[in-house]
């Protein structure tokens, strides 16, 4: 990052778009194309970038961006983001795993892309968990013109370490630090360029298209027509990154580090009730977990045995393997954290267990009820952290509820919102002041209200 040109290029990039939309030469409600400004080779190197191998003028495909009549009616199937309610995504980074969890919110943003030409925008949160922890969180923005592309008008970022977010770097909004960017073509075909980010010193990102109609290994089969993009990133490397129809973003691949689709709903939703055996594994899981915390080590191990003898009869069936790793995991670590008699790590597992279930029962209900059900088990993991006076821990589990709650929030009643944003408040508080113990009990009183609120519905 070069802070003397941060702020100068998305100025003079916002100024030539606001020029294109004076001068009626973008449709904005017409029927003509938006110009997009591009960055001049000044400007690239003002930024450090004068040395990328910038694909021609002649290849790309997102230098106008047409009407947006329409723009949160996503039809395109490579990044069907109308139709994605929620998705979970898993791999490592960095050698350890990693897990992300993608949200079509309720809401929308409108967005001022130029002056006095507004879009409305969808908005679609984004968590990410880097050993089991809040890594990143972000709002992304995207819009779909009358042609079928799909269009970034920016992001919202949040990265954290030790449960407190340290820097927001990588944020951008179109008409205020850029313009809009393509994030995929209409139809997609070989040899086609876009800038899915293209705002020098803030975002960068050039994708040629590489392949087309590819046949990739899905959660639940293979999934025919995928597009595959070589990404060429700001600091001169280049990664892959696949896109399916139904599932959108599909997988990425840098290094060592890859993410790739694990589920997603409706495409891999299923008719008919949770499965018994798959209760069964939650239900022992909480038991165990109710164990660790009363040292009670021989019924914590019965319930990780009962845990595991229900996954087994389960995963007999069709199960998503991503998903089916992460479970393997999470079973593996609990059966060794009972053993070696460590409540926090062992209590952790357990949590991972039940979450892991979570994710493999989104099949069967709606998203709004998983995450309820998931913001439960992070109060869990407050109580956990608090026992092992882990502030840091306790930081970031409040953190991640606060992401999670925006994706249940509209399902609920307003008092009961309110009832649930008041512990939030309190919790928050504790974090604050470092209390560990407040935490603890705030916790507990949160997860009794929800067990009320449940019970209620």
């Amino acid at each position: 990052m070069r802070p003397s040109s941060r702020h100068l290029i998305p100025v003079l990039l916002c100024a030539g778009l606001s020029a294109a939309l004076a001068t009626g030469a973008c449709g904005g409600d017409g029927d003509e194309s938006t110009p997009i400004p591009q960055p001049t080779a000044a400007q690239l190197e003002a930024a450090g970038l004068e040395k990328l191998p910038l694909a021609a003028q002649r290849d790309r495909v997102d230098l106008t961006m047409p009407p947006l009549s329409d723009p949160t009616h996503v039809t395109n199937r490579l990044f069907p983001i109308s139709d994605l309610h929620s998705a979970i995504l898993s791999g490592r980074v960095d050698g350890k795993p990693f897990h992300t969890e993608t949200t079509l919110l309720q809401e929308t943003r409108t967005i001022e892309v130029a002056e006095g030409h507004e879009v409305e925008a969808l908005v679609s949160q984004y968590l990410a968990y880097l050993d089991g922890r809040i890594q990143e969180a972000a709002l992304d923005f995207y819009a779909q013109a009358d042609d079928g592309s799909v269009w970034y008008l920016g992001e919202d970022v949040f990265d954290y370490r030790n449960g407190e977010v340290f820097t927001t770097e990588g944020t951008w909004l179109a008409g205020k630090d850029g313009p809009a960017q393509m994030i995929m073509p209409p139809n997609p075909e070989v040899g086609e360029v876009f800038r899915a980010e293209n705002i020098p010193a803030i975002a960068f990102e050039e994708v040629a298209v590489k392949t087309t109609g590819q046949t990739v290994n899905g959660p639940t089969g293979p999934v025919e027509g995928a597009m595959v993009g070589r990404e060429l990133h700001d600091d001169g490397t280049y990664s892959d990154k696949v896109f399916a129809p139904r599932y959108g973003e599909f997988l990425t691949r840098d290094g060592g580090d890859v993410e790739a689709m694990a589920l997603a709903v409706p495409t891999d939703a299923l008719e008919g009730p949770v499965p018994a055996e798959l209760e069964a594994v939650s239900a022992a899981a909480d038991r165990s977990l109710d164990a660790i915390q009363s040292s009670d080590w021989r019924a914590a191990m019965d319930g990780a045995d009962k845990a595991r003898g229900a996954w087994s009869e389960h995963r007999a069936g069709q199960v998503p393997p991503r998903l089916a790793t992460e479970m393997n995991r999470a079973l593996e670590s609990l059966v060794a954290a009972i053993d070696a008699r460590d409540q926090a790590e062992a209590g952790t597992a357990a949590i991972d267990v039940a979450q892991s279930a979570l994710d493999l029962e989104l099949r069967h209900l709606p998203p709004p009820e998983i995450d309820l059900a998931r913001f439960e088990l992070w109060a869990r993991q407050i109580e956990v952290d608090a026992s092992a006076q882990d502030i840091g821990g306790i930081t970031g589990d409040v953190a991640t509820m606060v992401w999670i709650r925006d994706r249940f929030a509209h399902s609920l009643e307003p008092a009961d919102l309110t009832r649930i944003d008041a512990h939030l408040a309190e919790l928050q508080g504790s974090v604050a002041d470092k209390d560990s113990a407040a935490a603890s009990d705030e916790a507990a009183s949160l997860r009794s209200t929800l067990a009320r609120l449940t019970s209620a519905s």
